[in-house]
């Protein structure tokens, strides 16, 4: 019942993989769009803000097809990509972290736009009146003082990462080794007698990593917002 098989570590090691490359290569985007949404007017901010929030709403499943559809072997993108670039997403690991990317996004840009809108406003104001351009700004004003907040989103879109399980089973199948993460394996383990207790130690390891990342996600959300003191 303790001891992990070597299937359960190389799905534990590549969930956790996942989750990295899904947070960290979705970060410089979140944090665009994010400020863009917090900080500036345009024609089509609402629809812009829906289709950020749309994989919160759409069945995962909805959006592996759909990347399966545009990315795949046959797809028009997947077949430029694959032929032109040599990059090929569909069945991969690296298919698995887009699709995660993708589900988590929205609590990446959420839990940032919120951030950058409890930054006082009058401080960039005050920067820009001393001849700052709106680039420093941003990266000297803006985006420390809403650092706290941009961890706190890429540790919950870690989280979410790692418990997807309908967009990357859909777009990557269940391949142990390349694209088995743990909801995968448990998903496979569910289908053979006898594995329940494998499902009982990935889902404890699960629980556990999702957990101290929530914990995490809030300690520093309250850290910026002064609730939490050194």
């Amino acid at each position: 019942m303790l001891g992990f098989g070597p299937d359960e570590l190389v799905a534990i090691r590549l969930s956790l993989k996942v989750a990295a490359a899904a947070a960290l290569c979705s970060l410089p985007f979140g944090i665009a769009i994010a400020w863009l949404l917090a900080r500036r007017r345009f024609f089509g901010k609402s629809l812009l803000d829906a289709l950020v929030h749309l994989p919160l709403v759409l069945p995962p499943v909805v959006v592996g097809y759909a990347l399966l559809v545009l990315l795949g072997g046959n797809g028009v993108i997947g077949r430029w990509l694959e032929e032109t670039l040599g990059i090929s997403f569909a069945f991969r690991w690296t298919g698995a972290a887009l699709a995660s990317a993708i589900m988590g996004f929205p609590l990446l840009v959420r839990t940032i736009r919120l951030s950058i809108e409890n930054v006082d406003r009058r401080l960039e104001q005050a920067a820009a009146t001393l001849g700052a351009s709106p680039w420093r700004v941003f990266f000297t004003i803006t985006l420390p003082l809403a650092w706290p907040g941009v961890i706190a989103g890429a540790v919950l879109a870690f989280a979410k990462a790692l418990g997807e399980f309908g967009a990357t089973i859909t777009f990557v199948s269940n391949i142990p080794g390349e694209t088995q993460t743990v909801s995968s394996a448990i998903y496979g383990l569910m289908q053979v007698p006898d594995g329940e207790a494998g499902i009982w130690r990935l889902a404890a390891v699960s629980v556990a990593i999702s957990l101290a990342a929530l914990l995490a996600s809030e300690w520093l959300v309250r850290r910026q917002r002064g609730e939490v003191h050194d």
